[in-house]
């Protein structure tokens, strides 16, 4: 087997060269050589997809069906990227074979930052095996899936013009696409279905959705008929407090692909004339809502910054938005109302926030705790034991904090 390189046949689906008038940002192009007619050396180039931010390759070689995983390895970790011009289920089974061979040369990671670096080189070097898309955003490799609108809802329409993406994040966006199409069972909405839209955080960890589910509703908020969810992500904590009951449900989320989402899914259901959903970084403008009876805020669970974009779902840079819901919650709320946090111990277990730190903030707040209500994970990943993480994922409690301001 040869490793990649120039002596590689002409490919099967050729990506032509971009036409000199329409050359996107050169920032967000890929440049490559490769074997042209009668294997003269052509120069070519595409441009560059990517959700999670990954700057676009400058060193590209091509890669076939008779590249090893050695060679691969040698490469990607040399920092060269790998265009693949063979079959996609090898491209599959060669990502497979780069991933084995990544955590084979890994050490164990004993403390939290490890793993997070552990986690960002894995996924640098997984990154520089790239697949080539076609003018119309398929996948351009013999027996590739179906996947343009897998790669429109993650990247945007295509442009007409060729493109190259990292396989890592088409595999990503195909299991997103098809999240979306069959959609989440929630049993706190009697079984009917929620649909994630790419880069939105999928509610497939119930545990905090039947939290808010269960808590009992303040009598202020049946009276007043008024709730206000803030990060709405999907919309499914907004559906769930229309169903019990609150005859108008404010959403608010700083993505638009959420904002997006959320309409969606709270239409689909029925919602939709029981609830409004809003662009905003965190709570709406007061005259779009004054007060309300009950605030609920499902902030990320970890005050750590993100390494990409679809990451902000999971990380809080520093507890911004935790500290944010906080702050602002007793000057929203009316006489006997309630903010509900959801909130995960896992950042306690993990040394990157204490017990101590997060009754300090709510003691800043002016606010006391009403109640608090605690279920433990149910996902699989709690009772991985070679999960390096699994000593803080296996303690990990979920919290529903029934918090007001003093009597």
């Amino acid at each position: 087997m040869a490793p990649p390189g120039p002596e590689l046949p002409a490919p099967e689906h050729p990506v032509p060269e971009l036409p000199a008038l329409e050359q996107p940002d050169p920032a967000q192009v890929v440049g490559w050589t490769e074997p042209g007619p009668g294997a003269v050396p052509v120069e070519r180039r595409a441009r560059w997809r990517s959700g999670s931010g990954a700057a676009p390759p400058t060193r590209v070689v091509v890669a076939d069906d008779r590249t090893t995983a050695a060679a691969a390895h040698r490469l990607t970790r040399a920092g060269t990227a790998l265009l693949w011009r063979g079959d996609y289920h090898n491209a599959r089974q060669l990502l497979r074979a780069l991933g084995r061979r990544v955590a084979a040369a890994e050490p164990p990671a004993a403390t939290w930052p490890d793993w997070r670096r552990a986690r960002a080189r894995r996924a640098a070097l997984l990154g520089r095996l790239l697949v080539p898309l076609d003018s119309a955003g398929r996948v351009a490799l013999r027996r590739a899936p179906e996947a343009a609108r897998a790669c429109a809802e993650a990247w945007g329409p295509p442009d007409g013009r060729p493109a190259v993406a990292p396989l890592p994040e088409l595999l990503g966006a195909i299991g997103a696409h098809e999240w979306r199409r069959r959609g989440v069972p929630i049993p706190a909405l009697d079984g009917d279905r929620i649909h994630p839209h790419h880069g939105v955080f999928s509610p497939v960890r119930g545990e905090y959705v039947d939290l808010v589910a269960a808590a009992p509703l303040p009598a202020a908020a049946l009276d007043l008929g008024s709730a206000l969810d803030l990060g709405t992500g999907t919309g499914v904590l907004a559906a769930v407090l229309a169903r019990r009951g609150i005859r108008h449900v404010t959403a608010t989320d700083h993505d638009p692909r959420a904002v997006a989402c959320a309409r969606e899914n709270l239409a689909r259901l029925g919602l939709a004339d029981r609830t409004a959903v809003h662009h905003a970084d965190l709570y709406p403008h007061p005259a779009a809502l004054g007060r309300t009876a009950l605030v609920v805020c499902n902030p990320p669970w970890l005050p750590e910054c993100p390494n990409s974009p679809l990451e902000h779902a999971v990380y809080d840079p520093d507890g911004r938005m935790l500290h944010g819901f906080l702050a602002g919650l007793a000057h929203r709320l009316v006489p006997g109302g309630e903010g509900w946090l959801l909130l995960s111990d896992l950042a306690e277990h993990l040394g990157l926030r204490t017990r101590a730190q997060l009754l300090a903030a709510l003691d800043a707040a002016r606010l006391r705790v009403v109640d608090r209500l605690d279920t433990r994970p149910t996902h699989r990943r709690a009772g991985e034991t070679a999960d390096p993480l699994h000593r803080a994922r296996s303690a990990e409690v979920t919290s529903l904090w029934r918090l007001a301001p003093p009597p």
